[in-house]
């Protein structure tokens, strides 16, 4: 399936399912989020992932945890170069402002509401901290850093197995202002498939 670039989506899992996204084009950051499918108030927790594994980074193997310290995904596949941030919130109206946009601009954190919103689904009141597959957030020994152009290349993927029943929002980040999506500034599109537990 394809997820059009700037847009947003909602994809159900059960125990034991596998999402595969697909960097069709290379450098495109997907903003990912899981929530539980029983309680809107349990989501997949950046925090508490990184508390748990004692580093910024994962890799295949690691289980993202939610707000309460319970597993919700594993990465068992990463064709990529690795680079998964764990520290960037979703872009939103305030960041293009600072940016310099005037006026509306799409982002993440619309992504995240509208895909829940067009699928029947309950938000939490604000947006959890994502998983930003394939953005590339080097961290310097001086503790500083800095968005940095992808480094995955077209047909790079990720393979998450879901550990508990889940809805997982998907948005292919719109940022054109910074190279978050690469130098050339242009979002993509992204492929998305559900492997059947």
């Amino acid at each position: 399936m394809e997820l059009a670039a700037r847009s947003g989506t909602t994809v159900g899992l059960t125990a034991g399912d596998e999402l595969v996204v697909t960097n069709t084009h290379g450098q495109q950051v997907v903003d990912t989020w899981a929530l539980s499918a029983s309680e809107a108030s349990r989501f997949m927790s950046a925090s508490h992932t990184c508390m748990r594994l004692g580093r910024l980074l994962i890799g295949e193997g690691d289980a993202l945890l939610d707000n309460t310290r319970q597993p919700m995904l594993t990465l068992v596949r990463d064709t990529s170069p690795g680079d998964h941030d764990l520290l960037v919130p979703s872009c939103d109206a305030a960041r293009y402002r600072e940016l310099g946009v005037a006026g509306y601009h799409d982002s993440c954190h619309d992504n995240f509401f509208q895909a829940l919103a067009d699928a029947g689904l309950d938000a939490p009141p604000s947006v959890p901290q994502p998983l930003n597959l394939f953005m590339r957030v080097p961290i310097q020994p001086d503790g500083s850093f800095a968005i940095e152009s992808p480094r995955a290349r077209a047909g790079d993927l990720v393979r998450l197995r879901a550990l508990q029943d889940l809805v997982v929002v998907l948005s292919a980040c719109p940022q054109d202002v910074a190279p978050t999506n690469g130098e050339g500034r242009t979002p993509t599109g992204v492929e998305y498939d559900v492997v059947r537990g």
